[in-house]
């Protein structure tokens, strides 16, 4: 009897963690799918027929989305149009918006190396020139998905660039009628160290 009233409060209380997950924004399946994923590209996409090419542009993993979101930035210096092309895909239903062109705009001019930065291999000594093949490493963790009051899931998720100490954020958002991720926010286009061949002090 003593262990029967030991194991119904510990199952009520699982019962209702379960319940409770969705308003908590954790959600079972996306707390087990939590962690890191590297991506290869043995060539970085030029253009939105070849980025809707890759096999991670099923869009059905947000880490996956935000992976084709640094592979299209690496565009940006040598065809800015391809790039917005790119991402205004990976934006799904909302395009980028006039102030957040200007944003990448800003972020970018005469910095267009940052893209390259999350690319295993980039450091401030060789430029930021990536091995190839090309790969990227992409982060979550258990806080990473998360469910607003109206039922929408977000996802934040972590890159790590080999010009900076801290990992950098891209936020992504689900569409409920497909289940496809669509980038929502770019957070990782902040200031780097600089490249060797721009530092007068190396």
């Amino acid at each position: 009897m003593k262990k029967l009233l030991v194991i119904l409060p510990s199952l009520a209380l699982a019962l209702l963690l379960a319940a409770g997950c969705g308003s908590l924004g954790l959600g079972l399946g996306n707390v087990f799918d939590s962690g890191s994923r590297t991506y290869t590209f043995n060539s970085l996409p030029q253009n939105l027929e070849q980025l809707q090419a890759l096999p991670e542009a099923d869009l059905t993993d947000p880490r996956a989305v935000a992976a084709l979101t640094l592979a299209a930035l690496t565009r940006y210096g040598t065809s800015t149009s391809d790039c917005i092309k790119m991402l205004n895909w990976l934006k799904g239903p909302e395009p980028l918006s006039g102030y957040e062109t200007q944003f990448i705009r800003e972020r970018l001019k005469g910095s267009e190396y940052i893209p390259f930065s999350y690319f295993q291999g980039a450091t401030p000594y060789n430029n930021y020139t990536p091995n190839r093949p090309y790969k990227v490493t992409v982060d979550t963790n258990q806080y990473s998905y998360q469910v607003d009051g109206e039922g929408h899931e977000w996802c934040s998720v972590w890159v790590t660039s080999g010009g900076a100490d801290n990992p950098r954020n891209i936020k992504l958002r689900k569409k409920g009628s497909t289940g496809q991720w669509f980038l929502n926010e770019i957070l990782c286009l902040g200031q780097i160290r600089t490249p060797a061949n721009q530092d007068k002090w190396y």
